[in-house]
């Protein structure tokens, strides 16, 4: 079963610099223990924070970045190099900087890539991309750990509340009509989400304190996707104090 640990810092960059720390000292450890690294990267204000906060930890020194897969949880669906892409954002705050293996860095497909603008081709291209690398359960990689932004409305990834993206059970979804801009994305699902060893959440400020108060509780006829979601061995959710508002004190850690 799971282990759930909440754990909250005084503001958005105490956090960004506590989780930039915790992820280079996962990496160091999975490959003492395996010689390589998994990682589903994420999108958004904190996560770009988090990249920049890698890029100055001298931490960074201690991986071998060669041997460190990235994914990505989801993407906008938009062509390569669009500022909005999630892809964009790592690369600029972080990856550019690393000595990565490009041939171990899995971007989603862009929309002006060899699927034209069919979200759905897209998504089962992304499938086949991590069936190819399976090493993991589902065959699909292993993901040590895979990184998940919140939204207002409890979304994880581009898997909303209410929208059919939150009932696929395929490996990659295609998103239309997506009720946060652009309407056209790829993700993964719940299911493949759910496959990563850790699971961590991560939010900051008082926009976000609603759902993270539902999504911990379990409250509502329906569970947000930010509830649905767990790592095999480990959940974390990583929260500022504005974030943590709807959190008792009873349920946080750290």
């Amino acid at each position: 079963m799971s282990q759930r640990s909440v754990l909250v810092h005084a503001d958005a960059a105490a956090l960004a610099e506590a989780v930039a720390g915790r992820l280079l000292g996962l990496l160091r450890d999975a490959q003492a223990a395996r010689g390589s690294a998994g990682v589903v990267l994420t999108g958004g204000r904190v996560a770009a924070a988090v990249y920049r906060a890698m890029l100055a930890d001298p931490g960074r020194d201690a991986i071998d970045w060669s041997r460190v897969d990235v994914w990505w949880g989801d993407e906008r669906f938009l062509p390569a190099g669009d500022p909005e892409r999630n892809e964009t954002q790592a690369r600029e705050a972080l990856l550019d900087a690393l000595p990565l293996d490009p041939a171990r860095v899995h971007p989603m497909p862009p929309s002006d890539g060899p699927d034209g603008s069919d979200p759905d081709l897209a998504a089962a291209r992304y499938a086949a991309e991590l069936s190819a690398h399976a090493a993991g359960p589902g065959g699909l990689p292993r993901f040590d750990v895979l990184l998940l932004g919140v939204g207002e409305d409890g979304h994880v990834a581009s898997v909303f509340p209410g929208h059919p993206s939150a009932e696929e059970k395929g490996a990659v979804a295609g998103v239309r009509n997506s009720p946060k801009p652009p309407p056209a994305r790829t993700t993964l699902t719940l299911p493949t989400i759910n496959t990563a060893a850790e699971v961590w959440l991560i939010a900051a400020g008082p926009d976000k304190a609603d759902a993270v108060g539902a999504a911990l509780s379990g409250a509502g006829d329906v569970p947000l996707p930010a509830g649905r979601v767990h790592g095999v061995s480990r959940t974390v959710w990583l929260l500022d104090e504005a974030s943590a508002d709807r959190v008792p004190q009873s349920s946080r850690l750290g």
